[in-house]
């Protein structure tokens, strides 16, 4: 069985060869696939579940208390009674988990490509060299992707601010009626603790700038790299004086 395994493997090419993780070309590829991991494990954002803690001072003395969730739109479910009011069914300013599923969405692609790049890399790098499309298409998809890095990255930092906004003591004054009343107060005094998001947003940032770095040691692959230097004329050759 074992046999046949290898000779499979044989018939398709692949031979391994740990070497290009010493060059820039691979060693960017598997700090990429790292980065990722350490996306997952930080800055999980379908994972993340937090609340802030809204206090209502009612004009009579009582207290009342909201919990404003940061992964639901909802602030107050159905019909409820605050304050002696009837309080219908209310959600927070704005929707960003549009934003972070685009997130979580890049982050995927781009770990399934790294893995798949890495095994060309260690098992097929003498097919990948020998051929002019293997490195124009790594090169194009790298690229691309460093793109999205930066557009999803730029597009979760946003949402995520909204999410701060709208469940501070402004947003939920501006969202909550009975707030606005001149006999109720309303005021966060418990934050949740979104340093797992931060961390997400630095890191989307950070594998921008990995992918953009790689993609140049890609392009360095191309033949159009390569084109170009050889289409550069030589250094002139000094005219010697004939003899006299």
């Amino acid at each position: 069985l074992n046999g046949l395994i290898w000779g499979k493997i044989m018939m398709t090419g692949f031979r391994l060869n740990l070497s290009p993780l010493k060059e820039p070309l691979g060693f960017v590829k598997l700090v990429e696939w790292v980065s990722l991991m350490s996306i997952f494990a930080f800055g999980s954002c379908g994972g993340f579940s937090g609340r802030n803690i809204v206090s209502l001072v009612c004009g009579d003395g009582k207290n009342e208390t909201l919990n404003a969730r940061q992964v639901s739109v909802r602030l107050v479910d159905g019909n409820t009674t605050l304050c002696n009011h009837s309080v219908t069914t209310t959600h927070l300013m704005g929707d960003s988990s549009s934003s972070a599923e685009f997130f979580v969405g890049v982050a995927v692609i781009c770990f399934l490509y790294s893995m798949v790049a890495l095994l060309v890399y260690l098992g097929y790098m003498h097919v990948y060299k020998d051929s002019d499309f293997g490195p124009m298409f790594d090169f194009v998809v790298t690229a691309a992707l460093a793109i999205l890095w930066l557009v999803c990255s730029s597009a979760w930092a946003k949402g995520l601010q909204n999410v701060k906004d709208a469940t501070d003591t402004d947003g939920i004054g501006a969202t909550l009626a009975l707030c606005k009343g001149s006999n109720v107060t309303c005021e966060v005094t418990e934050f949740a603790s979104m340093r797992t998001l931060n961390i997400s947003v630095l890191f989307g940032y950070l594998n921008m700038f990995v992918w953009a770095g790689n993609a140049w040691f890609v392009y360095k692959e191309t033949r159009w790299h390569s084109q170009k230097y050889s289409s550069q004329p030589g250094p002139a050759r000094q005219q010697v004086p004939a003899p006299i």
